[in-house]
């Protein structure tokens, strides 16, 4: 009966706390703009839901990037570790859910105590008497359970799973951003190593041309139409271009590095075969301002530890009230293992306890104080994150669209150097020009190539910058909701 009566006022109790003390979360107000100032006269070339429709790296229809994007997720040293940070927040969770059960332990003893008698007695030895205490051995057998249920009165270990189930949320969001940055990293390094294979066939041409213009000019020297200084000045020029052949190795060869780490290769067992530079730069919309507070990964993820500092403020304010334990044990014990479990040798305790601290020096105001400015921090570290959001973003609009107009004149640019040095050569063959006017042209032409390969690097990165800081196709909605509580042993 009494136990019956303990369980029911418990079970009461329970039910009567179904409220937490401490502020309840909302998600911190930020008002966006209704659109992006920087892509006012700018046209992308995807359609709006192309993020939505798988890998977003699919859009350079790539397949040797696709290969290396694919590895990511199972070989990058840093999604590992995020992926591990993430495996460990899900284990405070359920934690801190343990804590909304009783604890029951069970015990089993069997223990042999000597003691003496208070009699004297004597012992004869070759005529010598020993007089001493009488010895025995008694052996005591014991078995019993113990449970003990803190209840969870003012919400104190419901707001701590609420603040771990938080956390654990900004972690899966942190692995989607370490997902999304390797990614793009990747992306970046990939275009920008195709950019010196393009650069490498440049100058090879460009070698290759020079080497001719140096036979004409030793031929017309040998005819004696030519200056000594022409031959001298071509053999120059050659020179110089086969420096910058060979220089052009180094950055591809960093760049296949990076590229091996990323995938988690070892770069002595990684390489890349040199292919042409695509000329398309795919590009997607930004969409509105409003939607980027749920695409990007790195904001939910500030916006969950809002969340988690303001549980943490519950947890503080719980400290202030009093706790309540529902403690109970049942033991028996006996000198007779057969006749252990017996009433006679029955010992059993149940009841409540409560305990408050009276004094402690300011120490719970100075915790709750410290929740709440650790509150405000989240809150200020969030709108930042979104700051930076928006203005990633509107950089790379503004990159691809200014871009994209520089593009089309260094295309013309191209064109006519091409055009001029072709025609400066012929004036030299014909002796209208001297040799010097040719390596301007020649100089001009390359310079001409150089930075329209530079801008069609730059505007593959800068599409692939717009797609990270667009959150890559993610979306909050891929939060977890629930934690479930994970066995021990598979």
């Amino acid at each position: 009966m009494p136990l019956r009566r303990w369980s029911g006022m418990a079970l009461g109790i329970a039910l009567m706390t179904a409220c937490a003390v401490g502020p309840d979360y909302k998600r911190p107000k930020f008002e966006a703009a209704a659109s992006y100032k920087e892509q006012n006269g700018w046209k992308p070339s995807e359609p709006n839901d192309v993020l939505s429709r798988g890998p977003w790296w699919k859009i350079f229809h790539d397949e040797e990037l696709d290969r290396l994007e694919a590895q990511i997720d199972i070989s990058n040293e840093n999604v590992k570790a995020a992926l591990a940070a993430y495996d460990q927040a899900r284990a405070l969770v359920n934690q801190a859910q343990a804590g909304f059960w009783p604890t029951v332990g069970v015990s089993a003893a069997r223990l042999r105590v000597a003691s003496r008698s208070g009699g004297l007695s004597g012992v004869t030895t070759n005529g010598i008497t020993t007089v001493g205490q009488t010895a025995s051995t008694v052996t005591s057998y014991s078995a019993g359970a113990t449970a003990n249920w803190s209840l969870d009165i003012w919400g104190q270990i419901r707001r701590t799973v609420e603040s771990n189930r938080a956390s654990a949320q900004s972690s899966a969001a942190a692995l989607a951003a370490a997902q999304l940055s390797a990614q793009a990293t990747l992306a970046t390094d990939y275009f920008e190593l195709r950019a010196q294979d393009q650069l490498q066939k440049l100058l090879d041409d460009t070698v290759v041309a020079e080497q001719l213009s140096l036979k004409i000019t030793e031929s017309r020297y040998r005819f004696g139409v030519a200056a000594k200084a022409d031959v001298v000045s071509a053999e120059a020029q050659l020179l110089s271009s086969q420096a910058q052949q060979i220089n052009a190795k180094i950055q591809r060869a960093l760049l296949e590095h990076a590229v091996a780490v990323l995938v988690g290769r070892q770069p002595a067992d990684f390489s890349l075969s040199p292919v042409a530079m695509r000329t398309d730069v795919p590009t997607v919309p930004a969409g509105v301002p409003s939607t980027l507070l749920e695409r990007r990964p790195d904001v939910a993820e500030a916006e969950r530890k809002v969340a988690a500092a303001n549980a943490q403020i519950g947890v503080a304010i719980a400290a202030y009230f009093p706790s309540l334990t529902l403690s109970g044990s049942d033991q028996y014990t006996s000198n007779m293992l057969s006749h252990l479990i017996s009433l006679p040798n029955r010992a059993w305790s149940l009841g409540p306890s409560l305990a408050e601290t009276v004094f402690e020096g300011g120490l719970r105001g100075a915790q709750v104080r410290e929740a709440r400015a650790a509150y405000e921090a989240s809150v200020a570290n969030y709108r930042q994150t979104v700051l930076s959001g928006f203005e990633q973003v509107e950089d790379q609009i503004a990159t691809l669209r200014i871009l994209e107009q520089q593009a089309v004149v260094e295309e013309e640019a191209v064109r006519a150097a091409k055009e001029a040095e072709a025609l400066t050569l012929n004036q030299y063959k014909a002796g209208t020009v001297p040799y010097s006017s040719v390596i301007t042209a020649q100089t001009t032409r390359l310079s001409a190539e150089e930075t329209a390969l530079t801008v069609l690097s730059s505007r593959l990165q800068a599409s692939v910058a717009l797609i990270e800081a667009l959150g890559g196709g993610w979306s909050s909605s891929q939060l977890p909701e629930r934690f479930p509580i994970v066995a021990p042993f598979p």
